[in-house]
């Protein structure tokens, strides 16, 4: 027997139990998430991001541990990636019930350069706005939604538990998708290296002498 191969069955195990990480992950989290976006008693924003924050990074970080390789690495990073990504699908599905009409006061933008070379550099735009009742009084966006002076409609949530977005403008399918997309790729890296590392190992080749 190959000195190798108790290696390669402990690597197969945790490469196994990985497998099993990407959704487990998705499931806690958006639990979580959706808690923490309508749940009646959901705890301060602090808190939730705190603890969605640290459940992303340990699942991660455990993922590369069990995996290891270049193929842990960037499962690891798609792991995390789908993490973020259910998490922004469940705020994007949260209930915004009340709409007001406010009026746009002035947009003032922010400006984010790439934080690597190559990278496109970013601009958010900060709207303040008068509102009935005098919520929302901003929203952020990617992009100018009207011009000074100008009515908008922004759905909001009486209890303020998720931020105020543009009436229609919320949709989880795109960010669903792309957490399905990136949760499988973590889940096939860690099937793949539970069964390369399950193989048995090549019998090692004698040299046979020549008959006379």
């Amino acid at each position: 027997m190959s000195s190798n191969a108790p290696s390669s069955s402990r690597k197969a195990r945790r490469a196994r139990s990985a497998v099993f990480l990407p959704a487990v992950g998705a499931v806690a989290l958006a639990v979580w998430a959706a808690w923490c976006f309508g749940g009646d008693t959901a705890p301060s924003t602090t808190v939730a991001v705190s603890v969605g924050g640290t459940a992303i990074a340990v699942a991660g970080v455990t993922y590369f541990l069990l995996v290891t390789g270049n193929v842990g690495f960037f499962g690891a990073l798609a792991l995390a990636g789908g993490l973020l990504l259910t998490a922004a699908a469940v705020d994007q599905a949260a209930a915004r019930g009340e709409v007001a009409a406010c009026v746009v006061v002035k947009v003032t933008g922010e400006h984010h350069e790439a934080i690597f070379d190559g990278g496109l550099d970013t601009t958010l735009y900060h709207h303040t706005l008068r509102c009935p009742g005098g919520y929302p009084s901003t929203l952020a966006e990617d992009r100018r939604i009207a011009p000074d002076g100008a009515t908008v409609r922004v759905a909001y949530d009486p209890r303020r538990r998720v931020d105020p977005a543009l009436e229609g403008s919320n949709s989880p399918w795109l960010p669903t998708f792309l957490a399905v997309l990136t949760l499988t790729a973590a889940t096939a890296g860690a099937r793949h290296v539970s069964r390369r590392e399950s193989r048995p190992a090549p019998a090692p080749r004698g040299r046979t002498g020549r008959r006379r």
